[in-house]
């Protein structure tokens, strides 16, 4: 290289790879030479290069914390959503670790949660932004911190860029038994004992023992048993049998133990119990005999009149289900079009009028599902990933191909093993209310899988998920139109379902999904119930849990719900959606929201929300249930003002925020503060205390004259911690004027 002419030589700030290379190229960025004739270049401070990179490469560093973590908890399960880092360090090759921490809450010292803990889809290497764990402790408090590294991550000395997430879990179902010891046996019983499970997760209420002949695992026994210790009897001599063990909470049944084989005692002639069991076959059989002939001689009759022969239609109806008695004529004779007009399992079915059916009223739930539910083979539905859980097991999305037909992407709602057939029978009971909407906006039902072991509920797919979620994540992303549109939609869903005569009971954000469109679909029939004809009519819970934020006052006092009180739960809606997601009353307990609302608060307005749109929240908020509006006309006004987005320009100022509270003093139980310190951190903004007092914040009198320029000014550039600061200083300002809180 000496022998070269200088001109040949790269001078600092370029650099040859080899010395075939026909000339001198610039050091990528983030890499520098400070020598002649180099064949690298070095990376800058906090930059690397991994090994297998080329020296043409820019140098990278590892990338910053992912953000935005958002977690649900569904008994010991948890599922972790986050937004990508924003800056991802130069590189293409972003993956996530998931560390997971249980926590003592009394010492508040953390320790690794250990290998029992399940991670889906996998716990290192994650490529998507989601992840769940299974296999939790219950009633423990854990830590998850979400890391995103590349590939120079390894070489960075400096601390984890990670965002944690804490949460505790729920009761759950108990563990598996682990130990099963046989007692005596004899030639027909088993006795067995066994131990509690190692993590019964709260207090044992019985114990169900499964077992079956070897090799006939299709036809097996149940026993239930309050006791560690049971006796199956009437069992085959010299013959083996196979028991299975799981328990019950008040959380619902465990999984079911690994098998235990037991065999019986041999005898040289085992003929005499099976001679024992023909008398009561001959007598099972005349039985049926007679019964069947009953039964035919009254369908033969055909004289039913006057409800003379009540028990007798009912047998009818057994043994022929698809056939439609009424008196004085046949089947045979009816017009087709007036057997719609009679009765349908005891709703009057109109023509042309759709009535929604309340599957509760079908004396076999499994009748309502097949009526109002298509079956789906379970071979034509391919599961891909866990994306949450539900109330009764997992959920996942997939793909659904029926024969001659696109695949569609579904999302499948399975129901956990070891299920009641209380928890089938409720869990396919959503499905029989779904089945019978067909709506733009409502979240449409494919089918359903009952004819196997592992029983699905298909739907539609939608891409972003639940609402208040999707809007968390998209924080002041969107245009006022866009939003009123999203409005839009889930009063056109709510509109289909009150002229049906159908009550929901839930609506809220987190029952409403959205799709890759921003189409908005009601969900989560869960908690519904019919209203009948009667238009002032309502359903009457009886105990259960109410959603007390989104709920109006006379169903909560009451337990009456009706059309006018899914209004005032969409007004709720209405408020989370311009908020993007904010949690209604905020950090205020549910008697204090009770109180409040009793007492006449209401929401304020979200910050830059426009005044025809806050005008309809308190609309749908009147306290007389009969002078809310309806949803035929919550549509209407909408149409209007998404026609005229001039109408939407004109925003609530902070003053009349202030005065909309419809309050005549603070609401009772509601938090005071005591100091600038005090109330930042009640909202969990802390983190601003010191900015605030540097900057003459020191009273609370002269926090309530913030406004968002101040805000930004201090600091304050994140959205969300911009409309929690100034949505919590409208409580403030209205105690400032009550005299509750020191100046």
């Amino acid at each position: 290289m000496d022998s070269l002419p200088k001109k040949w030589v790269c001078r600092p700030g370029f650099f040859k790879a080899s010395p075939h290379s026909p000339s001198c190229s610039k050091c990528p960025p983030h890499s520098y030479t400070l020598d002649e004739a180099s064949t690298s270049c070095l990376c800058e401070e906090h930059y690397f290069r991994k090994e297998s990179d080329p020296p043409t490469m820019a140098c990278t560093r590892p990338p910053s914390a992912p953000r935005s973590a958002i977690s649900n908890v569904n008994e010991t399960s948890v599922f972790l959503e986050w937004i990508p880092p924003a800056d991802t360090g130069g590189r293409k090759d972003v993956s996530y670790y998931i560390a997971c921490k249980k926590c003592n809450s009394h010492s508040g010292l953390c320790e690794a949660c250990g290998g029992h803990v399940r991670y889906l889809p996998q716990q290192t290497g994650l490529k998507n932004t989601s992840v769940m764990m299974v296999d939790l402790l219950a009633h423990t408090n854990y830590t998850f911190e979400i890391e995103a590294v590349n590939g120079v991550s390894d070489q960075n000395p400096g601390a984890r860029q990670f965002v944690s997430v804490n949460v505790t879990t729920n009761q759950a179902a108990p563990s598996p038994v682990s130990s099963v010891k046989k007692g005596k046996i004899t030639k027909n019983s088993i006795s067995l004992s066994w131990q509690e499970p190692d993590r019964p997760n709260g207090i044992i209420l019985e114990y169900e023992i499964k077992y079956f002949e070897k090799d006939q695992e299709m036809s097996y026994t149940i026993i239930k048993s309050k006791e560690t210790t049971i006796t199956a009897d009437s069992l085959k001599p010299g013959s083996a049998y196979v028991f299975q063990i799981r328990a019950r909470t008040a959380a619902g049944y465990g999984g079911f133990s690994r098998r235990f084989e037991f065999e019986t005692s041999p005898v040289s002639v085992a003929a005499s119990s099976d001679q024992s069991q023909i008398p009561i076959i001959v007598v099972s059989v005349t039985v049926g005999v007679i019964l069947l002939a009953v039964v035919i001689g009254f369908l033969l009759s055909g004289s039913c009149c006057d409800g003379g022969c009540g028990w007798a239609s009912s047998l009818r109806a057994v043994a022929y289900p698809s056939l439609t008695w009424r008196c004085g004529y046949s089947k045979a004779k009816q017009d087709p079009e007036e057997e719609k007009m009679h009765f349908h399992n005891g709703h009057i079915k109109l023509p042309g009028v759709r009535t929604y059916i309340d599957p509760h009223t079908y004396e076999d739930p499994n009748q309502a599902v097949h009526e109002f539910a298509k079956e789906i083979e379970v071979s034509c539905i391919t599961i891909e990933r866990v994306i949450g859980a539900g109330e009764f097991g997992e959920v996942c999305s997939g793909r659904l191909k029926l024969q001659g037909k696109h695949e569609l992407p579904v999302a499948i709602k399975t129901l956990k093993v070891g299920y009641t057939e209380k928890q089938r029978r409720d869990f396919l009971g959503e499905a029989s209310i779904m089945g019978q909407f067909d709506h733009p906006n409502i979240i449409h039902l494919e089918g359903v899988v009952t004819k196997n072991k592992s029983v699905m509920i298909v739907t539609e797919y939608m891409e972003n998920g639940s609402l208040d979620t999707f809007l968390k994540k998209n924080d002041g992303q969107f245009t006022v139109i866009q939003l009123v549109g999203m409005l839009r939609g889930i009063a056109s869903g709510m509109k289909y379902l009150s002229d049906m005569g159908y009550v929901h009971r839930d609506l809220a954000a987190r029952n409403i999904l959205i799709n890759s469109n921003l189409v908005c679909k009601v969900s989560d029939f869960g908690l519904s119930r019919v209203l009948e004809d009667d238009p002032e009519a309502a359903y009457t819970t009886r105990g259960g849990k109410i959603p007390i934020r989104w709920t109006a006052p006379e169903a909560i006092a009451f337990r009456k719900f009706t059309s006018a009180s899914d209004v005032w739960s969409y007004g709720i809606v209405m408020w989370e959606v311009m908020s993007y997601g904010e949690r209604p009353y905020w950090e205020m307990t549910n008697q204090d929201v009770i109180k409040a609302v009793e007492e006449g608060y209401r929401l304020p307005s979200p910050m830059d929300c426009p005044a025809a749109l806050y005008q309809l929240m308190l609309d749908c908020w009147q306290k007389d249930r009969n002078s809310r509006p309806k949803f035929d006309e919550i549509v209407s006004m909408l149409d209007k003002l998404i026609r005229n987005p001039s109408s939407l320009k004109t925003l609530v100022n902070a003053s009349s925020r202030v005065s909309n509270l419809l309050v005549e003093h603070s609401p009772v139980g509601s938090s005071t503060y005591r100091s600038v310190g005090e109330w930042l951190e009640a909202i969990k903004m802390g983190r601003y205390t010191e900015i605030f007092m540097e900057n003459g914040y020191s009273s609370m009198d002269a926090v309530a004259q913030v406004t968002i320029e101040d805000l930004r000014r201090l600091g304050v550039t994140l959205v969300g911690h911009q409309k929690k600061i100034m949505n919590s200083l409208q409580e403030v300002k209205v105690q400032l004027v009550n005299g509750m809180v020191p100046l």
